[in-house]
């Protein structure tokens, strides 16, 4: 009963750090888009105006809600510092603070059933765990030094170094954690580069304008520059670590033999497609990008997508249900029923149940793609199912599941 308890208190903890990550992430987010937006948007004002005599270097009109807004960006600062003064910075926090909190609820709490695979990679619970927090740590240390080195100063090299380094830190990831779990650490290390940028970068470099004008001073320009080649950056990883973020339902990516090549065609298509959009913003339309974006996408679906069953052969005896529910029940209903047995999980994954004969024949297609095809399940095979009892159920659902 204890257990019991403590698997539904770990659910609900699950649910509600995932719900804030979820909702602080599209307050980030948002504000991200909405200021590049703005940013790309904005024109400059007529010569000898107003407005360019003020020291606005771009302004729009734009509605919304039954308004008229007018919104103006200084070159570098306002005249006077206004009374009351908005910082988009906790939005940033809250995301990683609660993504964080989610990496440990799911993954470091259980690590072993969560992040080791035996099949990838023979290491405990605790090297896994290790291997997350470094990836984390030494992302963020290796992207912040580039964009201080003097390939700061070339942003399409920068970008292009960016990502085969991240690549390669996938393909590392996949080497010594379970699909899943290299994936979900790809996308928390971009996350890291992104807070990152915003506590170590943006806000200090605001911050300094601001003390400047408070001191009477002439802010200095380059804080403003930094701050707004780090916003770009985050705009250009948000596709990719969204994806990351919904990876873990789908595991037909991360499940493939070439599971980081197939991060990396998707994250590429994300950096096009937002490409396409920051042009567009600027009243540049550039169809090219999406469309390359598209077209990665369509070949890595092809290039992953499943083969058909074997038909069965003529003559062949049909494997009735019966013969591979010990099959079931002992590798994937421990999981996979209305009361799991299996440490560390108080209810079905994906609500999935295949406790009875019934059920089972229910979700035939799945059990034989996350089984049989992908061989994703049972998860990190944490149950050990072998290679025999695999082929077992594979007969049986080509034979059509009887």
């Amino acid at each position: 009963m204890e257990a019991l308890l403590l698997n539904y208190g770990a659910e609900w903890l699950n649910l509600l750090v995932r719900w804030l990550h979820l909702i602080t992430g599209i307050a980030w987010i948002g504000a991200s888009f909405y200021f590049v937006w703005l940013d790309n948007s904005i024109r400059p004002p007529k010569p000898g105006s107003d407005l360019e005599k003020a020291g606005v270097s771009g302004e729009l009109w734009a509605v919304h809600g039954g308004g008229f807004y007018n919104p103006q960006k200084y070159l570098v600062a306002p005249k006077q510092l206004p009374e009351e003064l908005h910082w988009f910075k906790w939005e940033a926090y809250s995301t990683w603070l609660s993504g964080f909190a989610l990496l440990f609820i799911v993954y470091y709490f259980n690590a072993s059933a969560m992040m080791v695979d035996k099949a990838v990679a023979d290491i405990t619970g605790t090297q896994a765990v290790l291997i997350g927090l470094g990836t984390l740590a030494g992302g963020w240390i290796v992207y912040d030094l580039l964009c201080k080195s003097p390939l700061g100063q070339r942003d399409g090299l920068l970008g292009i170094v960016m990502f085969v380094l991240i690549v390669a830190a996938a393909y590392v990831l996949t080497k010594f954690l379970g699909g899943r779990a290299a994936y979900i650490h790809v996308g928390a290390m971009i996350g890291t580069m992104m807070v990152g940028n915003v506590l170590m970068q943006i806000i200090p470099g605001q911050h300094k304008l601001v003390d400047a004008m408070k001191q009477g001073k002439s802010p200095d320009p380059i804080y403003g520059k930094r701050a707004k080649q780090r916003s770009v950056h985050n705009n250009y990883f948000t596709l990719p670590v969204l994806f990351i973020m919904i990876s873990n339902h789908y595991a037909m990516t991360y499940s493939n033999r070439y599971n980081w090549l197939v991060l990396a065609g998707i994250m590429a298509a994300g950096v096009l497609i937002r490409h396409f959009f920051n042009l567009r913003h600027k009243g540049q339309v550039a169809w090219g990008y999406p469309a390359a974006g598209v077209a990665l996408l369509a070949v890595v679906a092809v290039a992953i997508a499943p083969k058909p069953a074997a038909k069965p052969v003529a003559g062949t005896a049909a494997i009735d249900t019966a013969k591979i529910m010990p099959v079931i029940q002992q590798r994937c209903a421990v999981c996979h029923s209305d009361k799991p047995t299996q440490n560390g999980f108080g209810t079905a994954p994906a609500g999935v149940l295949l406790h009875t004969p019934e059920l089972v024949r229910q979700n035939a297609a799945r059990v034989y793609q996350q089984t049989v095809q992908l061989k994703a399940m049972p998860i990190g095979n944490l149950t050990g199912m072998t290679d025999e009892e695999r082929a077992l159920v594979g007969q049986w659902f080509e034979a059509g599941a009887k």
